[in-house]
């Protein structure tokens, strides 16, 4: 049974990641996943301000777990083994972190996450494609032709 990275930010681009992985189960796949968010490390200011390092922690945590509930939630109801995994840092590097301490098979995950655009591929995308030990499969969302639309 392969391990599947699924990197999730919260937005509906990266929920595509999570679909293409249950057709991949409907169609037969037998893999585990790992639903990561990569939340941003504290700057300077949250820093100093903060009290307690560790609220600032607690919070990150929290954000990061709220933003992956839904692809969690699809896949365990289709009763799929998942891991989740909230990390601090940039997204890039900590993903391929995350490929290597999972010992992750492969990574399925949207061409863009909710700060970019919709050409190419974006940031992360493009140095996980260029950087990672294992297969990336990159998602893009379905366009419909105005032509097939009813």
């Amino acid at each position: 049974m392969i391990k599947i990275l699924i990197p999730v930010d919260g937005s509906a681009q990266s929920m595509h990641a999570a679909y293409h992985a249950m057709r991949l189960v409907s169609s037969g796949l037998k893999a585990r996943f790992v639903v990561a968010n990569v939340q941003e490390a504290p700057n300077l200011y949250e820093l100093l301000v903060a009290h307690d390092p560790d609220v600032l922690h607690e919070v990150s945590d929290a954000a990061g777990h709220d933003l992956i509930r839904a692809a969690v939630a699809l896949l365990t109801s289709a009763s799929q083994l998942v891991e989740e995994a909230v990390v601090s840092g940039d997204p890039a590097h900590a993903l391929l972190e995350l490929v290597e301490s999972h010992a992750c098979d492969a990574v399925i995950m949207s061409a863009h996450g909710s700060g970019e655009g919709e050409r190419g591929l974006g940031s992360v995308a493009q140095h996980l494609v260029q950087h990672c030990p294992v297969a990336v499969t990159i998602v893009r969302p379905a366009h419909v032709d105005a032509s097939e639309e009813p």
